[in-house]
Formats: C-alpha cells, sequence, structure tokens
C-alpha cells in the first residue's frame, strides 16, 4: 500500500472546473498584473484575517523582507527569530542588512519562547518576528506584551497557520505587519508562488504597496529603493477560489490529526501538543522520536512517505555558519528528531488507518 505524504489531486479535482473557468476568464481578460483578482482577492483575505490591509507580493520571502523594509529595519538593527524555522524568515532579515538573533523555542508547541525572547533582547533589538510553526499559534499574549514594554515592532510570520486562532482572533491580526505565502503546498496554496503582507496601519500599508512596487505608487515616480515582488492575477483569481473553502480544508485536516492522536500509541513516539486557548491548523503534523532514521525508513519501506521538517537547522546551515549565533539546544533536537506524517484534504479512513496501525507496529 502506498500513502504520499501530500498530494493536490483530490482538491484540485473537486475546484478543477471552477479554477479552470477563471484562468480562461482572466486569459480573456487581456489584464494580468494589479488588476480585479488581485484587488478582490486582497480586500476578501483581509477580512478573512481581520485585518484593515492586504498587499499581495510575489512569495512568503519578499513578504518578510518587505514587511522589513517598511519599518526601515537595517544595518545595525537585530531582529529576533525563532531557530527552528525555514530559512526564509531569516534570509529576509539578512537580506535588509540586519542581524538575525535565533531564539529556542518551546520544547512542547515547538513555537518561539517568550522567556528566551526576554533573554535576547539588547540595545539593537529593533523587531521580533514570531513564527506559528505547523499550524498552531505562538504564545501572542505573552510576545505581545514583551514587544510593547520593550517598544518593538512585531511581525507574524504565517506561512504555515492560514486560519490558525488565538483567543477568538486570527494569526495575523495581532503584530504591526503580518506576512503569508501561498507556496502550493500550504493550507491556502495558490499553482505558483505568491505571498501576502497585512497590517492595520495605513502608512505601513502603503509603504508595502509601494515597495513591492519598485517603490513607486505614481507611475515613474519612485519614492522608495523597492522591489518588484507582485500577486499576479491567475494566482489571485486561484487563490479568490480556494479561500472559499479555506474553513472546510481546516476541518477535513483536524480530522485526520485528532485520529491520529487519539490512535497512535507507540510510546517511541512523541506526538504534538495543542494548547487549549487556539486551535490547529496541522499544515504538518510533526511528530518525534529518537529513533528518527530507522523508524522513516521502516515506513518507507512499508509504502508510507514522510519528510523531516527541518534536517538542518539554522544554525548549522552553511550560509550561516560564520556568524556567532545563540547556543540553541532544543533546535539541534527537534532538527535531529522531527518527522513529518502523511496529511492531506481528501486522505481517505483506510490510509489514515493503515499509517496508525504501522506505526503502532513499530
Amino acid at each position: 500500500m502506498k500513502v504520499p505524504f501530500s498530494t493536490f489531486n483530490y482538491l484540485h479535482s473537486d475546484l478543477k472546473e471552477e479554477i479552470m473557468k477563471k484562468i480562461e476568464e482572466i486569459y480573456d481578460s487581456g489584464w494580468y498584473i494589479q488588476g480585479n483578482e488581485v484587488k478582490t482577492f486582497e480586500k476578501n483575505f483581509a477580512k478573512y484575517i481581520g485585518c484593515e490591509y492586504c498587499i499581495g507580493v510575489g512569495n512568503g520571502l519578499d513578504a518578510i523582507k518587505i514587511a522589513l523594509l517598511s519599518l526601515n529595519i537595517g544595518p545595525g538593527d537585530e531582529v529576533i527569530v525563532p531557530s527552528n524555522t525555514f530559512i526564509a524568515t531569516v534570509l529576509a532579515i539578512s537580506q535588509v542588512g540586519a542581524k538575525p538573533i535565533l531564539v529556542d523555542p518551546d520544547i512542547d508547541t515547538y513555537n518561539i519562547s517568550p522567556e528566551n525572547i526576554n533573554k535576547s533582547i539588547t540595545k539593537k533589538t529593533k523587531a521580533i518576528i514570531v513564527v506559528h510553526l505547523y499550524g498552531q499559534s505562538a504564545d501572542m499574549d505573552d510576545i505581545l506584551e514583551i514587544a510593547k514594554k520593550n517598544n518593538l515592532y512585531l511581525i507574524e510570520d504565517c506561512a504555515q497557520a492560514h486560519g490558525a486562532i488565538y483567543k477568538d482572533k486570527k494569526v495575523g491580526s495581532f503584530g504591526d505587519i503580518s506576512c503569508f505565502s501561498f507556496y502550493p503546498g500550504k493550507n491556502l496554496g495558490a499553482l505558483g508562488d505568491a505571498g501576502a503582507v497585512l497590517t492595520n496601519n495605513i502608512e505601513y500599508a502603503n509603504r508595502i504597496r509601494a515597495l513591492s512596487n519598485y517603490g513607486s505608487n505614481i507611475k515613474y515616480h519612485h519614492i522608495y529603493k523597492g522591489v518588484n515582488s507582485r500577486l499576479d492575477e491567475i494566482q489571485a483569481g486561484i487563490l479568490n477560489i480556494k479561500l472559499k473553502h479555506i474553513d472546510e480544508m481546516i476541518s477535513k485536516r483536524n480530522e485526520i490529526a485528532n485520529k491520529y492522536l487519539l490512535r497512535i500509541s507507540n510510546k517511541k513516539i512523541i506526538l504534538p501538543k495543542l494548547k487549549k486557548d487556539r486551535n490547529h491548523v496541522w499544515h504538518i503534523f510533526a511528530i518525534r522520536t529518537k529513533e528518527r532514521n530507522d523508524f522513516q525508513n521502516y515506513l518507507k519501506e512499508k509504502g508510507i512517505e514522510t519528510v523531516i521538517h527541518y534536517p538542518i537547522s539554522i544554525a548549522k546551515q552553511d550560509a550561516y555558519k560564520n556568524d556567532a549565533l545563540n547556543d540553541l539546544p532544543f533546535a539541534e533536537l527537534i532538527s535531529k528528531e522531527e518527522l513529518s506524517l502523511p496529511l492531506y484534504y481528501g486522505m481517505s479512513n483506510k490510509d489514515i488507518s493503515y499509517v496508525i496501525d504501522v506505526i503502532n507496529k513499530y
């Protein structure tokens, strides 16, 4: 029996007719950049998250970079960031010339530790980037209090947490600015690269929109040294369709995750831990085991595909090996033990039961 880690087949099959009709409509319109589809998606997504303003951009990395630029963060500044995130979060800091200060996570939730944030603040600290990792919100009350007390900007990286909720508010609505990726594998994914930046601050919104458009808000009048990073009409049209179904998709992912949580009983496996004041959208179902390589090979032999998020910590990446970074024991532990199980829209009960039975027999 074969169980893929993920597949788009079921979702895209359900939505194919509507998506192909939309693509044809955009094709026939002759307008492919900064048109009505982008405006509609920006309005719809801002409403869904609970923010005033949404600016579509090219991808998630650009979203974070543009957010930092809009806050005038650059050389000489320090930005606190989780040590166990996808490297894009940290690359954005480096690309604006600031210094990333890696902070170890809470080992239970894998999200950034407020206690460790406090320990890492210096006179050079300008901002905190919080990543809602795997699909569960970080401890936003504590982090907001730290940011306010120390007069720091707060940026949310929500690339893995579309629709995640913390105390009745969606992530992305807490910080000064929030950033989303719509990479195809995300819970809300385009059919290519895409991203967005959200804020409740009109000044930030105007700056972000200009920065993403060559630093211009009037054609040929450039007020910033900007970039070219714009959400295109086709991706926006597809995202508008998928946005209508995101809560249903999250519900289906929760059904699968709940079965894993209730029925996986192997004592060698550390299951994800949930906090009561927030939901989980299960972009990734991340387990841990001290026997990861052997366990992953065992699952592969049984036809079950898994993925490691992430096998090399940022501090150990060649790109950052010469940087003076903190001691990060939990990040290193997670990089050695984490394994992500199959979880996707359309996953059958037969496949779910097979995965659970195989794991329990290990």
